[in-house]
């Protein structure tokens, strides 16, 4: 008979994300896992597997969320340059409120291990394309509304806006003058036009 797990799994994997979004997946040893999840190796091992098993399960987990976090908070307003500025705008003010910036930790582990592993690769790719679709029906609502020109390519549009949100998320880490980092919005948001 299998043993019952003695421990709330997306609970403990949630513990996972936090500890590896603080640190990364390199400095992040086993005894940091055991000790913030607060179960054992082996039930680590039993329900994740090993650590690169762990931590695709905690960037997966990340994901999920931050997407359907970005489709609410863009959703939520009837105008579409409105949804864009508030939400760049709460990027920023999210970051700068933090005592450290952790940044975004699929950004994260795009410039940790990305280049080092075709899997994490595809992984933060998919990630970054997902949110330009939420992007592009963001903007395909604001050209059907009229706000927005009828012309405006809304897939090169989503596109540049994606870049444009992945440079200031790792931007941010080094904790730039609010004033530049302002203007540069103000600037990218221009391209709603």
């Amino acid at each position: 008979m299998a043993r019952t797990r003695e421990f709330d799994e997306e609970k403990v994997l949630d513990a996972a994300m936090q500890l590896f979004w603080e640190k990364g997946y390199e400095a992040t040893s086993l005894s940091d896992l055991t000790s913030r999840m607060g179960i054992q190796r082996p039930s680590i091992y039993s329900a994740f597997g090993d650590k690169k098993e762990l931590f695709e399960a905690a960037l997966r987990k990340y994901t999920m969320s931050r997407a359907s976090d970005v489709r609410t908070r863009l959703q939520n307003h009837s105008s579409v340059k409105e949804a864009f500025s508030t939400f760049f705008e709460g990027v920023v003010a999210e970051e700068y409120s933090e005592d450290r910036s952790r940044g975004c930790f699929c950004i994260n582990t795009m410039v940790e291990l990305a280049p080092h592993d075709e899997k994490f690769e595809i992984l933060t790719r998919e990630h970054q394309m997902y949110l330009s679709v939420i992007f592009q029906e963001t903007i395909e609502r604001g050209i059907q509304s009229g706000e927005l020109e009828a012309n405006t390519d809304a897939k090169a549009l989503s596109q540049a806006l994606i870049v444009s949100l992945i440079g200031l998320t790792v931007m941010m880490k080094s904790r730039p003058q609010r004033s530049f980092v302002d203007n540069a919005i103000k600037a990218t948001l221009t391209l709603l036009k």
